[in-house]
């Protein structure tokens, strides 16, 4: 063995390996279980895989272009998921790393996956420290997933072909294993108090918190492995009273922290600690892969307000919101005009149980020059033209709230590095003014403009999206939503109670392009609820509607009867792929009349 090159836990992995009769000259076998099982094991581990999902994408936002695949496996070594650049995913080791291949250490040999497992700690191969010399080029790092028993549940690896930021990679992937555990913590129970404890307070809202759920009586429920070395030396079982390992009581700390944000205790052995409450409330529970409605929350100056959520497609993408929101993760939300991006942000909003308010600024409505005063907020005579009251800006007033970056893309890019910095330290400062301000807030951003190709094209600040991507939606069009004929009635529903449609206006509706999306729906229904003058819409009130694309011709442009005459012998010729013949049958009429309506 050589040991003289090789760290003790490698070299004790090379002699299992020797001893369980591997050759490192040959190559391993391809051990994949049936794809049926892994659905099996995906649904055993929903919560766990919805929240690793969220991690592995902003993992592979983080490391992108670096040639890498990013995978989840469950407690037995099975892979689960992969999110893989392209180049990668077409090489040799790409693609025997998919779902339902099994990376355990006696039949793989020594790579960061199975080592991790076996050590149950985080490990780095490089290069030719696998056992298997086919996998010399490879540079794996892998993270053990432990839950609130510290029993491990699960692995996070990042693999690549390239060994020069393997070190930073070790770091992301601790923190993403660390992130995952926390989601457990706090989708544990719904009725528990979540603590966040730190030796210092500006660390409370990193990964470097302890963290402890306790039940509305101040029982311990569980706590994550930092919160366990913080407070070495006391018992922190579940079960144990809080007064057993803080001082002073339960309900002081709970009043503290209602009226303060943050308390400064001791616990039993006498160490001093800041601590933070992360959730007072209840949260939702995760969205249910099963189609669904949400109805959202009445704001304080708007009634309630509901959207529809029935298609397949969209309900995957919205899986990982809860457990980002519970991680205060970015979420960032695309999708063309009028799909619906500010009812989603109020979703997410109402998803968090956040006790704060929804606020929304449109990026693109706000003058460059007062952006930063707008978004901050100012002294007073902090510069010309400056209110003379001041005032807190829009980021403290989404304090424990939510912050809706609407049309982010418009930021302007001298605002963009002021943005970046808050993110990163969720500190506020208003202009003119001397002190900082420590901030609670959930970021939501949307935008219908390509953030990715702004960056390409030096428009956007490269770290500010990677920022403001860590979970990304996109809402898809109007046209491809296959709930289409739910959100129309919804709409309708909303707007005249008791209406109906028809469904053959439904599938004409149906085949429209729709560029406008839900917002264009929305006064379509309008327009053919007045044109109706009825509680019905049908296929004849709304012709003059569902025709708009069909133009009239020139003798039939004044008059409302005759356009929605005029158009629909137009409707019906293109329908009959322009046979005139046809057309003049099926409506009725002669050929001259169909040629003097489609002859200008």
């Amino acid at each position: 063995m050589p040991s003289d090159v090789l760290s003790p836990v490698i070299a004790r992995s090379w002699q299992r390996c020797i001893a369980g009769g591997l050759d490192p000259t040959r190559r391993p076998d391809d051990m994949v279980i049936p794809f049926a099982e892994v659905g099996v094991r995906r649904e055993e581990q929903s919560l766990l895989r919805r929240l690793a999902l969220v991690q592995m994408q902003l993992l592979h936002e983080q490391i992108a272009g670096s040639n890498f695949m990013i995978a989840f496996a469950d407690a037995g070594g099975v892979v689960l998921d992969t999110l893989s650049d392209p180049h990668f995913a077409d090489s040799e080791a790409g693609r025997s790393i998919v779902p339902g291949s099994v990376w355990l250490e006696s039949g793989r040999g020594t790579n960061a996956l199975g080592l991790a497992l076996a050590e149950q700690a985080p490990i780095s191969i490089y290069g030719r420290e696998h056992f298997f010399a086919c996998h010399g080029h490879l540079s794996c790092v892998a993270a053990p997933i432990f839950d609130p028993a510290d029993r491990l549940v699960g692995l996070l690896d990042a693999s690549s072909s390239n060994e020069a930021r393997q070190q930073h990679t070790h770091a992301l992937v601790r923190m993403a294993a660390a992130a995952v555990e926390n989601g457990l913590i706090v989708n544990g129970r719904p009725d528990a108090l979540l603590l966040a404890l730190h030796p210092r307070a500006e660390y409370l809202d990193t990964l470097s918190a302890g963290l402890v759920a306790l039940s509305p009586e101040g029982e311990v429920l569980s706590v994550n492995r930092r919160a366990r070395a913080l407070l070495a030396g006391l018992d922190t079982n579940p079960g144990q009273a809080f007064g057993a390992v803080f001082e002073p009581g339960f309900g002081s700390v709970v009043d503290m922290l209602r009226r303060d944000g943050i308390a400064r205790i001791r616990d039993r052995v006498g160490s001093m600690l800041y601590v933070a409450c992360r959730r007072f409330a209840p949260p939702p529970p995760l969205a249910s892969p099963a189609p669904t409605a949400y109805r959202l929350p009445a704001q304080a100056s708007t009634p309630a307000l509901d959207f529809v959520c029935e298609d397949p497609l969209l309900l995957r993408r919205t899986r990982g919101l809860a457990a980002a929101t519970g991680d205060r993760l970015a979420i960032h939300i695309y999708g063309e005009t009028g799909t619906g991006k500010e009812l989603m942000a109020r979703h997410i909003h109402a998803l968090s149980g956040r006790g704060g308010e929804l606020v929304a600024i449109n990026c693109g409505a706000v003058p460059e020059s007062l952006f930063i005063a707008e978004l901050f907020g100012h002294e007073r005579g902090a510069f010309t033209n400056a209110r003379n009251e001041g005032t807190p800006g829009l980021i403290r007033l989404a304090d424990r709230g939510t912050l809706f970056l609407d049309e982010v893309g418009d930021i302007p890019l001298a605002a963009q590095t002021a943005l970046l910095r808050f993110l990163d330290t969720m500190e506020a400062r208003s202009l003119g003014g001397a002190k900082t301000m420590k901030l609670d807030v959930q970021i939501v951003s949307a935008t219908n403009r390509d953030l990715a190709a702004a960056v390409a094209a030096h428009q956007f600040r490269a770290d500010l999206y990677y920022r403001l991507n860590g979970l990304s939606i996109e809402i898809p069009p109007l046209r491809e939503r296959s709930d289409f004929d739910a959100i129309v009635r919804h709409l309708l529903a909303r707007h005249a109670p008791g209406a109906s449609i028809d469904d053959v206006v439904l599938e004409r509706l149906r085949r429209r392009p729709w560029p406008g999306n839900i917002r264009e729906l929305q006064s379509w229904l309008r327009r053919a609820l007045i044109e109706a003058d009825a509680e019905n819409i049908s296929d004849f009130a709304c012709d003059d509607a569902v025709s708009a694309t069909a133009q009239t011709c020139a003798h039939c442009s004044r008059s409302p009867l005759d356009r929605t005459r005029c158009r629909r012998i137009r409707e019906t010729y293109t329908a009959t792929g322009g046979n005139i013949q046809a057309t003049a049958r099926q409506l009725g009429i002669s050929r001259t009349t169909v040629y003097k309506h489609i002859g200008d």
